[in-house]
């Protein structure tokens, strides 16, 4: 009995592993991006007495971002009923609505957020040091709170298990470990492709957990439509199958969906994939990031 509940529970472990993992691994890089974009300004601009204030903005920033999703994850655990319903379908809807918003923003900015970036930096550096450190915090803060609304909105289905945040985590320490390999020059990542595939898996999952955050508000009594359903394939689906599993921990997929969430989920994925997939309009070409990891690599370490 027990070894067969421990292997029933493996794909569930390792489903919430990858999704969190993905999203650790996509917002680390992006974080890790902008930190590299700032030192290798700094150092190729003989300014490597500045980096200690980099680093303490960095550091602001992690610990806000830490912060906020410490207060929300875990300050409203121990809430329960339909204030626990509003909380998570609140929580999943901000999810939905900044990550929307920061896929469809780097979609366009990520050719020309070096450049303002290095722009950015050398004012901060005629204005002194806080300067200095609010630019890095700021930079970094932006893709944290990111990642921590993502992170509550995701790991509400999970019924307070550690997997999410331990998948969070370890692909942070991935993005990192990337990060330092590309700015030496080790590891050369298409930051387009990467950004785009990403993207586009990030956008399911999004969808996903307006899924979910729609029944949470439904099961409260603030959205309709909790009885009706558009299908029941629970007779021969079953959510605790390793596919099952697969499917819940990734794409917060059930098997008994409302015709509310099913709506929802195929219009967003229509409306926003279909906004992410159209080409970018031509601009005026910098060439920033597409030379980042040869600009880095070239810094003088």
């Amino acid at each position: 009995m027990r070894e067969s509940l421990v292997n029933s529970d493996a794909p569930s472990v390792a489903a919430q592993l990858l999704g969190s993992g993905l999203i650790g691994v996509r917002e680390g890089l992006e974080t890790g991006i902008v930190v590299m974009i700032l030192v290798a300004f700094l150092v190729k601009s003989q300014r490597r007495d500045s980096l200690k204030w980099v680093a303490a903005g960095v550091g602001a920033a992690i610990t806000m971002v830490a912060a906020i999703f410490v207060g929300i994850r875990y300050g409203t655990s121990t809430v329960t009923g339909v204030a626990a319903e509003l909380i998570a379908g609140i929580a999943s809807l901000a999810a939905v609505v900044i990550v929307t918003w920061m896929v469809l923003w780097m979609r366009t900015a990520s050719r020309s957020i070096s450049g303002e970036l290095k722009a950015g930096m050398s004012q901060a550096l005629v204005v002194g040091p806080t300067a200095v450190a609010s630019l890095a915090f700021l930079a970094v803060g932006r893709e944290g709170v990111e990642t921590a609304l993502l992170m509550v909105g995701y790991a509400e289905n999970t019924s307070g298990s550690q997997w999410p945040l331990t998948g969070l985590l370890l692909g942070i320490v991935v993005a990192a470990l990337l990060t330092v390999a590309m700015y030496f020059g080790a590891v050369r990542i298409n930051f387009a492709i990467f950004f785009k595939y990403t993207g586009a898996l990030l956008i399911v999952v999004a969808a996903g957990i307006l899924a979910y955050g729609i029944r949470a508000l439904q099961t409260a009594d603030w959205l309709p439509g909790l009885t009706d359903r558009a299908f029941d394939i629970s007779s021969w689906f079953s959510m605790s199958s390793w596919y099952g599993t697969v499917a819940q921990g990734i794409f917060n997929f059930r098997a008994d969906p409302t015709v509310l969430q099913v709506a929802a989920w195929a219009g967003y994925v229509a409306v926003v994939l279909g906004l992410f997939v159209r080409p970018v309009r031509a601009g005026k070409p910098t060439g920033d990031d597409r030379q980042l990891s040869t600009d880095t690599a070239a810094a003088p370490h």
